[in-house]
């Protein structure tokens, strides 16, 4: 099971949104770069990178950055926020990023979704963002009428590297994982799940690591020293054995 560490960026900056409002940003570093080389110092072994300019826009505005990070801290990346085109997600593929992760076009053109797995396949990690159980796109701007656990029905097939499972209404709040929400999605999907979205405590990682899934996301905790990402990888290992990929 792994432990990684989130990295959003917004116009170059390292930041966390509360519940993915752009109004209730928080700026963390204005050095992504050195953020990363933190992480790693600290025992990361894979970072969660997402473009939040490009998540909104619908177009990376940070590829700069992310490269940068990916030169100086030699972890493999996967990546996310605005990757909606075949060749937009062939430039992050061959820039150095691990696995590129889609949601709202991958989510609103199920083909699409399915001709670039084949094209990359377990290259692709598809983003479920979920309100009260329905899924939300577009930078989390909108909601659908579609649960996500009806959502994982239409994915039988598909060459997927993963799901990353977030609960809108916890992220950046510190107010707990939603646990009961991610076992059932862990449950019912045929992928390795990893769960995001208010983590907080050590507490928060030992009950995450009980359940089926293949790692966990951590942002904020992290930022503010709530949680340790040593403490947390540690916990891991005690309670499930030692991290391993997917």
């Amino acid at each position: 099971m792994q432990v990684i560490p989130a990295i959003d960026l917004r116009g170059g900056k390292c930041v966390r949104l509360v519940e993915g409002q752009p109004e209730r940003e928080i700026v963390y570093s204005q050095e992504p770069v050195e953020v990363a080389r933190r992480w790693k110092r600290a025992g990361a072994r894979f970072l969660h990178i997402i473009d939040l300019d490009g998540a909104f826009s619908g177009k990376p505005a940070n590829l700069d950055t992310v490269g940068a990070i990916i030169q100086a801290s030699s972890l493999p990346v996967e990546l996310g926020g605005g990757l909606r085109t075949t060749s937009i997600i062939q430039s992050a593929l061959d820039m150095g990023v691990e696995r590129v992760i889609v949601g709202t076009r991958g989510l609103e053109s199920p083909r699409w979704l399915s001709q670039i797995c084949q094209k990359f396949p377990y290259k692709i990690a598809l983003a479920i963002d979920a309100r009260e159980g329905l899924v939300a796109t577009h930078g989390w701007a909108k909601i659908s009428q579609t649960p996500a656990l009806e959502l994982l029905s239409r994915l039988e097939g598909l060459l997927l590297a993963g799901l990353i499972y977030t609960d809108t209404a916890r992220d950046g709040t510190l107010s707990g994982p939603n646990l009961s929400a991610t076992r059932e999605v862990a449950q019912a999907a045929k992928f390795p799940v990893f769960a995001a979205g208010g983590i907080s405590s050590l507490k928060d990682v030992k009950a995450l690591a009980q359940l089926p899934i293949a790692g966990m996301i951590i942002g904020r905790a992290l930022y503010e020293g709530r949680l340790s990402l040593a403490q947390a990888i540690e916990a891991v290992r005690q309670g499930k054995g030692a991290e391993s990929g997917f």
